[in-house]
């Protein structure tokens, strides 16, 4: 069969402009993550600036982390995971080391991730002794056929994929226990449930959280943090939500998956879904906290009804930026 030189050339140019287009599409598409470490009444005239300045360092760390990840073509889901082991690494916060304590003075953890992609998801609630939450929700979603393991059963399943345990108390900084013993007003400004959300550069979405719950809670307390739809939730289709704040009344409305609904079914945009169900649903209720969301575009948006959020992004088209108070 014979092929002419015209209709060769026509052929190598159409094939030459498919990859170069491919390519300069996987190079320039839109990237990023968006962070936080809790909502609460956090007012600067209260915080030393040596304080803020600790926060703030730990803050850009975590994005820092997320953000190589992403920038190198690493998964939405690996960002997520990197940025909140720093968090719940980290003592400033309430995750992990320095998570609060419950009525009976120790540590029991929550945490979920999710996968916008395949809309899979994991999640784990009132351990004890795993030193990162954050992963052992992540080894649920991919390594059983579960969504939610609690307690002894999800330290159980830790110990047979031989993972890393650590003694209670770990998670115990003095500033922890002085609050626990002395019952301080002042608690109640310490909120610090940590979480992330990722667009990667194939356009894959995801969110994680991560918290100790809340201070002197009761037995078997959860709260939003591991609940897939109040604290967490990613749909590529629409947008990747964790959040932060008194978790029944997030748990109650069904937080972050209102606001992929709004988007999904209304057509909102990212901002006003998010500032909808902050500003006014959770409002109303009487519920205090935020969200930190992206949306399959990389828009972003940060609301939030307390005097203050511990929060950050860094997207493919600016510098990283963080924030602490209300303005």
């Amino acid at each position: 069969m014979c092929v002419s030189k015209r209709n060769l050339t026509f052929f190598l140019l159409l094939l030459f402009l498919h990859f170069t287009s491919e390519n300069i599409y996987s190079q320039f598409s839109k990237f990023g993550l968006v962070i936080h470490g809790g909502a609460g009444t956090i007012l600067k005239k209260d915080m030393p600036l040596e304080k803020e300045a600790e926060y703030t360092a730990k803050l850009n760390e975590a994005l820092s982390a997320g953000y190589k990840i992403l920038e190198n073509g690493g998964t939405s889901l690996d960002a997520v995971n990197a940025a909140i082991n720093i968090l719940e690494d980290s003592p400033l916060f309430n995750a992990g080391k320095g998570a609060v304590l419950t009525e009976k003075g120790e540590a029991e953890l929550d945490a979920s991730i999710m996968d916008g992609k395949t809309l899979a998801a994991g999640a784990v609630a009132g351990l004890k002794h795993i030193k990162n939450p954050i992963n052992l929700a992540r080894l649920v979603m991919e390594k059983s056929k579960h969504v939610m393991m609690i307690g002894s059963g999800a330290e159980e399943f830790a110990k047979q994929n031989n993972y890393e345990f650590v003694d209670n108390k770990y998670f115990i900084t003095e500033e922890r226990w002085q609050q626990y013993l002395k019952i301080k007003e002042t608690q109640d400004k310490k909120h610090g449930t940590v979480g992330c959300v990722a667009l990667d550069k194939n356009g894959n979405l995801a969110a994680g959280t991560s918290t100790g719950g809340m201070m002197m809670k009761k037995f078997g307390r959860v709260g939003d943090a591991p609940i897939i739809g109040a604290g967490t939730y990613a749909n590529n289709s629409t947008c990747a939500v964790s959040a932060t704040g008194h978790g029944e009344y997030f748990i109650r409305l069904g937080v972050a998956k209102d606001i992929s609904s709004l988007i999904e079914y209304k057509n909102f945009s990212l901002d006003q879904a998010a500032t909808e169900v902050i500003n006014i649903k959770l409002t109303k209720l009487g519920g205090t906290g935020g969200v930190i969301a992206i949306d399959k575009n990389g828009n972003i948006s940060m609301p939030f009804n307390t005097d203050g959020m511990y929060r950050g992004y860094h997207l493919s088209d600016g510098k990283p930026v963080v924030q602490i108070f209300k303005n």
